[in-house]
């Protein structure tokens, strides 16, 4: 009984700082694991010029429409599970949305993308959380994952900070 509930009590108290509804009793709690995550410190963009570290992550201002290179990852150990591009992003005065794109290379079937169309950042904003996921079926493993930007347009500014490549299973 006391085993019950501090497995209980501690369950609760993971949900409740990851902001997660509990697992019903017996129900296995989802791991999400860092594949790979970012910092100025140790990690350089591939897009060098448009891209500058700044306020413990990094300035892109953009040149006009398209994507803006961050970061690859070879290899996953990912299969039939997620994988999520997390970061924090803030603006100024950008002039066209910016959206987080992950384009990910599954050997013998190609590349494949998921873009934050439903997250898109424009104008002045704080910073803010975006999550992008990519599902990936029984079979199926990336052989390189990329990180990007994409603009829809010139002008002003996106930082970018906290860049993660996670792992998570399927909902």
């Amino acid at each position: 009984m006391r085993k019950n509930i501090a497995v209980a009590v501690a369950t609760l108290a993971v949900t409740a700082s990851l902001g997660a509804p509990a697992p019903a009793r017996g129900q296995a709690v989802a791991r999400v694991e860092t594949v790979k995550a970012f910092s100025p410190a140790r990690d350089r963009p591939l897009t060098r010029g448009l891209v500058t570290a700044d306020q413990g992550g990094w300035r892109v201002d953009p040149s006009g429409p398209g994507p803006v290179r961050l970061f690859e990852v070879a290899g996953s150990r990912c299969e039939a599970c997620r994988l999520l591009y997390r970061a924090r992003v803030k603006s100024r005065d950008l002039a066209a949305p910016a959206i987080l794109e992950m384009w990910v290379r599954i050997p013998d079937k190609g590349q494949f993308f998921s873009r934050g169309l439903d997250q898109p950042v424009s104008g002045t904003v704080d910073w803010t959380t975006v999550e992008i996921p990519f599902f990936f079926q029984k079979g199926q493993r990336a052989d390189l994952v990329k990180l990007n930007v994409s603009f829809q347009g010139k002008g002003g500014s996106l930082w970018v900070k906290d860049v993660e490549l996670l792992e998570a299973p399927l909902p």
